[in-house]
């Protein structure tokens, strides 16, 4: 799967993720994947996402789509955008959105991280959107990585020395995870 991370400090954030790609036991490492770079840049922000290889195509596309409107500003706004771009996940990209029978809502199976120069935001399969404080992870390799930002982020200054020691953590310890890492930083609004 993957370690994607997000960090919050000293006015800025970033955002982090390794460059593995799996399909099951078979892995594709950056020095084969010529686009294994799993953050995408849109206007003033940077997403990541987890999940189905499938997911970072769709969601270039749609955010490279002058009439989907996009807004990750805050909580409330990437909840309104996600919810804009469930139908067109549907109708144009075919997502299959078959839950299970109890979940409340239609999944986009989609997890995902932001970071935005208005902060750090994670939004998960059935829309929930969170905005943090300090950091995040999500991915197969997220607890190593949460454990390991923890524990720096006391002591490290900047936001990206933290997301790199997260990212590192889940490429040490989980299989589906693994260096080069990318990391992104951006200045927060004041």
């Amino acid at each position: 799967m993957s370690t994607i991370v997000v960090v919050k400090k000293a006015n800025q954030v970033c955002i982090a993720a390794d460059s593995l790609t799996t399909f099951g036991d078979l892995r594709l490492g950056s020095a084969y994947d010529a686009d294994h770079d799993k953050i995408i840049q849109t206007k003033n922000a940077h997403i990541g996402i987890v999940g189905s290889a499938a997911h970072q195509l769709v969601m270039e596309s749609i955010l490279g789509d002058k009439k989907v409107k996009t807004d990750f500003s805050s909580k409330r706004a990437i909840f309104e955008t996600f919810r804009e771009m469930h139908p067109i996940l549907k109708e144009k990209y075919f997502l299959n959105a078959k839950d299970e029978e109890d979940d409340p809502y239609e999944s986009t199976h989609i997890d995902a991280l932001i970071a935005s120069p208005h902060g750090i935001f994670g939004v998960h399969a059935l829309r929930e959107i969170s905005a943090y404080t300090r950091f995040w992870s999500i991915g197969s390799g997220s607890e190593y990585a949460l454990g390991a930002m923890f524990a720096v982020y006391d002591i490290y200054e900047t936001a990206e020395e933290i997301a790199a020691a997260g990212v590192k953590a889940g490429a040490e310890f989980n299989t589906a995870s693994g260096l080069p890492m990318s990391s992104y930083v951006i200045e927060l609004n004041k």
